[in-house]
């Protein structure tokens, strides 16, 4: 997780979202809110990407995408949760402060 922090940090979303998939592409047909929601994560990073690339409207869609799985934060029992939290107050700060 540290490194999908240190790419969005550094406007590396490709990279972000490859740091994800590489974890979520063998468990992504398992029914576990965790993998869906870096699966969220994933598409959040791929939102970002398209943004950058000046291609909104795509950006736009892909970011609603996130949204659908974020919502799943409250449901997830992971070690990992306060990191997951942290990631998306991040993720929301951006939304916010954008056109989104």
């Amino acid at each position: 997780m540290d490194d999908f922090v240190k790419c969005l940090n550094e406007e590396r979303y490709y990279d972000a979202h490859e740091v994800l998939e590489f974890i979520w592409f063998p468990r992504r047909f398992e029914d576990d809110n965790e993998i869906k929601l870096l699966k969220g994560f994933i598409n959040a990073a791929v939102s970002l990407e398209l943004k950058k690339r000046g291609k909104e409207k795509a950006s736009q869609k892909v970011w609603k995408n996130y949204l659908k799985y974020r919502q799943l934060l409250c449901q997830v029992n992971s070690s990992y949760l306060h990191r997951y939290q942290e990631i998306s107050k991040y993720l929301d700060n951006f939304c916010y402060n954008s056109t989104y």
